[in-house]
Order: structure tokens, then C-alpha cells, then sequence
């Protein structure tokens, strides 16, 4: 390895969108606890990248409405250089990750988040993230909430829109 590659940190920012409430709630409704509902972010070359609603969008590190993450996983380092990272961002923006893409259970923050920690490190996100989807869905309150559920997006305010929003 050449030993003037620049190495960047890439951390996954970790948020409970019910702040807390699917923990006590989840038992009830759902009849298995669930320790929270997931919003997930990949940070890395100083900003913070996530995907909702409107597509692929970016803002300073805890600089949504969310406000601070609830937990900082460091996913390691990657050799990737920031203008690599911006148009292959750009690419996802235009195909795979539109915002008239967004699916709740299918294709959301955290499979964007994945699918990009998989880009610059190689490794995946928490899969107590990734099966949280499944794990609602196997309940009988699951499904009777799906098709309500399959028509929220999610968008955290406070993000830039890098692609363009939600093309059609």
C-alpha cells in the first residue's frame, strides 16, 4: 500500500425516530420488543449522507431536525476520494436511490446506508438495523399497519438535496 494514500473515517450515525418509544411499545403492539425505529446516515469527508423522500441528500454531521445520533458507529477508514465518493453519490442519485424509489421496508435509509459503508469499507451496517423491516413485517400488527406504512417517506429536514430530488 502506498503510504501517501489519504485515508478518510466513515461512521455510521444511528437515530431513533421514536425516540425511545418502540421500546416500551413494541411488546404491546407488536408482540416482540424492538429497542427502536431506525434512521441511519453514513458520515464521512466532514458531512453527513442519507437517503429519504427526496432522495440522496447531505448537511453537516447531526445537522437534520434529528439532531444529534443516538449512537457513532466507526465503520473504519477508506482510501476512496471525496470526488470518487460525490459521483458515485451522483450515479446512486440518478438510478437506484430516487426519491420515487424510497420504500419503507424495502428500499430506505438503511439500505442506502448499507449498500455505501459496503462501497468505502466493506462493511455492512448492524444487521439488527437492516432486519428491523422483516421483524415488523413477521407480526400480525405488521401486517395490518404494512399499507399504511408503505406510503410514508421519510425525509429528514434539514438536508441538501444532491440528486436532484425525486425524479420521475
Amino acid at each position: 500500500m502506498d503510504k501517501n494514500t489519504t485515508r478518510y473515517n466513515v461512521q455510521l450515525y444511528i437515530y431513533d425516530l421514536s425516540r425511545g418509544m418502540a421500546r416500551s411499545l413494541s411488546p404491546i403492539m407488536l408482540g416482540k420488543q424492538l429497542d427502536g425505529i431506525w434512521h441511519t446516515a453514513i458520515v464521512a469527508y466532514g458531512d453527513e449522507f442519507f437517503f429519504g423522500g427526496e432522495g440522496i441528500s447531505s448537511c453537516s454531521p447531526g445537522g437534520t431536525m434529528l439532531g444529534p445520533p443516538d449512537t457513532v458507529v466507526e465503520l473504519g477508514e477508506t482510501e476512496v476520494s471525496e470526488e470518487i465518493f460525490m459521483d458515485y453519490l451522483s450515479s446512486l442519485g440518478e438510478s437506484t436511490y430516487r426519491g420515487d424509489r424510497y420504500r419503507l421496508f424495502e428500499h430506505n435509509c438503511n439500505t442506502f446506508t448499507n449498500e455505501v459503508a459496503q462501497f468505502l469499507t466493506g462493511r455492512s451496517i448492524p444487521s439488527y438495523i437492516t432486519d428491523l423491516p422483516s421483524e415488523v413485517l413477521s407480526t400480525p400488527f405488521g401486517q395490518i399497519l404494512r399499507p399504511i406504512l408503505d406510503s410514508i417517506h421519510i425525509a429528514p429536514p434539514g438536508g441538501n438535496v444532491i440528486n436532484g430530488g425525486r425524479n420521475v
